[in-house]
């Protein structure tokens, strides 16, 4: 008789269904909470990177340095920062002015020269043998990026660079191995006013 109704218990415990509902609930829940993080986070980047492109798209389109000075351009990282900051308080911003000479200087980046020098060197893609060079940035050497830090003078081109970093908002992203802190990049690129003469760069000789 006790085994015949330890068999009975046995069955209908086999057969209940009930608490199912809060095991399945129990596995799926966490699935759920982390795809939900994930969508919230990676939304929240690109939302941030579009608001931070887009202040330094307007900054390039709405500011012609007219003076270059360091006032000119606090004014202009300020104005972006008090934007970004609306959805981002605690980022931190970077900002930095690359100046060439001319579209194509910043473009190219690397300083012309003539690669016929003769030899075994002419047409090697180095500046060598005695070549002419042209000394964009006027330091006396021939330079792979001929950008100089700063707003640059009358006429140069600046490429105006804000970086962005900041703590992310879930805790997901060490569970999946990614850094808990996200970073951003936005470039434009703005021309300055010609309040005054560019200087000429000079033509010199590549070492040998």
């Amino acid at each position: 008789m006790k085994s015949s109704g330890l068999l009975r218990s046995v069955r209908r415990l086999l057969h209940d269904c009930r608490g199912v509902t809060v095991v399945e609930f129990a596995l799926v829940v966490p699935i759920f909470l982390g795809m939900l993080m994930f969508v919230f986070d990676l939304g929240h980047y690109l939302y941030v990177r579009s608001v931070l492109a887009g202040e330094i798209n307007a900054a390039g389109r709405s500011s012609t340095l007219e003076t270059a000075t360091d006032a000119t351009r606090a004014a202009m990282d300020a104005r972006i920062e008090s934007q970004v900051q609306r959805i981002v308080p605690n980022g931190d911003l970077e900002f930095t002015y690359i100046a060439y000479r001319s579209y194509g200087g910043a473009q190219n980046r690397a300083e012309a020269f003539n690669d016929t020098g003769g030899g075994a060197s002419s047409g090697n893609g180095v500046c060598d043998n005695n070549e002419l060079y042209i000394d964009a940035n006027g330091n006396g050497q021939w330079d792979a990026d001929a950008g100089v830090r700063g707003g640059g003078n009358a006429n140069d081109v600046v490429i105006y660079t804000a970086n962005l970093t900041y703590n992310r908002w879930f805790p997901l992203a060490g569970l999946l191995g990614w850094n808990p802190q996200a970073r951003l990049t936005a470039s434009t690129i703005l021309r300055n006013q010609p309040f005054g003469t560019q200087a000429e760069p000079q033509e010199l000789h590549c070492s040998s």
